[in-house]
């Protein structure tokens, strides 16, 4: 697989835009709003790992709205083949996408994203899958409009979405408490006092203590406020 090429890292503002969607025209910050988000893209409609993908994703669709994050797609064919290929999502693998797909004909907004070459001429029209495969990516976006992660991923590996709620999970709890998440780790698991923190700052909010194998690993519970 050709690298994706990107001058965008985490911590940058997410590129805003205009595009039409599956439902209706959107300013992209303005529909995040005060949520997080997750923008993921595809190289082109009907293609068969992604069908399984925007098909899981919208039975997780309930996961991610407990969690106050708006999810969005994207594949660089027009509004009108993401409708028709919706029918196949939902016969295939039980859902249809609940949640709005960007149509991105022009290729504006992949090239905004850094997944498809600035200096790229044409649109989607007669490029293949091969020809877009960069435009695998996965985006957790705050509501700072900042991007808190990107994965991109290969066009034969389907993604992890459950992965990507359990990044969730981790940002938000970070974002909330001086503490940070170790390796696997998953809701209610024990976590890590922020490096930034002082000992004498951690027994302010740690009044019963924790545990330390070294000085610089101080493990406590999660917060639960």
């Amino acid at each position: 697989m050709t690298a994706v090429v990107s001058a965008l890292r985490i911590g940058d503002t997410a590129p805003d835009f205009e595009a039409e969607t599956t439902e209706g025209r959107i300013r992209f910050h303005q529909w995040i709003g005060d949520s997080w988000a997750v923008l993921f893209s595809h190289p082109k409609d009907f293609t068969p790992v992604c069908t399984t993908e925007l098909g899981y994703m919208a039975k997780l669709k309930p996961d991610f709205d407990k969690r106050n994050v708006k999810v969005i797609g994207l594949s660089v064919d027009p509004v009108e083949s993401h409708a028709r290929w919706a029918n196949d999502i939902k016969e295939t693998q039980g859902y249809a996408p609940n949640y709005p797909m960007i149509g991105d004909p022009k290729l504006e907004v992949s090239k905004a994203y850094g997944m498809l070459p600035a200096d790229l001429t044409g649109s989607c029209e007669g490029r293949t899958p091969a020809d877009n495969q960069t435009v695998r990516n996965v985006y957790v976006i705050g509501p700072d409009k900042k991007i808190k992660l990107m994965i991109a991923y290969p066009m034969t590996t389907g993604r992890n979405f459950d992965e990507v709620l359990r990044v969730i999970d981790s940002l938000q709890l970070t974002a909330k408490h001086k503490v940070s998440t170790p390796v696997n780790w998953r809701q209610g698991d024990d976590v890590i006092i922020a490096g930034s923190v002082s000992d004498e700052e951690a027994k302010k909010a740690y009044p019963q203590g924790w545990k330390a194998p070294r000085p610089y690993l101080r493990i406590v519970p999660q917060p639960r406020s």
